[in-house]
Order: structure tokens, then C-alpha cells, then sequence
């Protein structure tokens, strides 16, 4: 992984984390990139697991609607565990 692929990353987690806030609220830089990086894993897992395709014709859009998707189920596991 070069520099360019982890930068593109951290700011795809970024807008995940940020458009996961503002669905179920939250907030502050470094969460929206903390939930981000770990929706994208968590978003990714689940959108192989359940077979969807979303069809967006956008590589970069769809990575980022997964990984927000992803982000949206860790804060809300993480206010019910808390």
C-alpha cells in the first residue's frame, strides 16, 4: 500500500464517518475518521455476506456508501453497548 491508496482511504472513512454522524448524530474529526475506516471493514463484510450489488456505476461512490453503511451499524452497536 503506497502513501496515495492510505490517504484515499483516510478520506473515504472521513466522508463515511461524517455522512454516518449525520444520519445518527455524533461528531468531531477524528471519530468521523475513526468510524469510517472501521465501517468500511464492517460495511464491506456485510454487503459480501448479503450479496448486494449497488450499482452506482462509481467505484469511489460506492466504497464510500458501504463504508458509511458499515459506520452507521458500528455507532449504533457502539451506543447499545454502552
Amino acid at each position: 500500500m503506497d502513501a496515495k491508496s492510505i490517504v484515499i482511504w483516510i478520506l473515504i472513512g472521513l466522508v463515511a464517518g461524517w455522512l454516518a454522524s449525520f444520519l445518527v448524530g455524533g461528531g468531531g474529526l477524528v471519530r468521523y475518521i475513526v468510524t469510517g475506516l472501521i465501517g468500511s471493514f464492517v460495511g464491506g463484510i456485510l454487503v459480501q455476506a448479503l450479496g448486494i450489488r449497488l450499482g452506482l456505476g462509481n467505484q469511489l461512490a460506492e466504497q464510500i456508501v458501504v463504508s458509511a453503511i458499515g459506520a452507521v451499524v458500528v455507532v449504533l452497536i457502539a451506543r447499545m453497548i454502552a
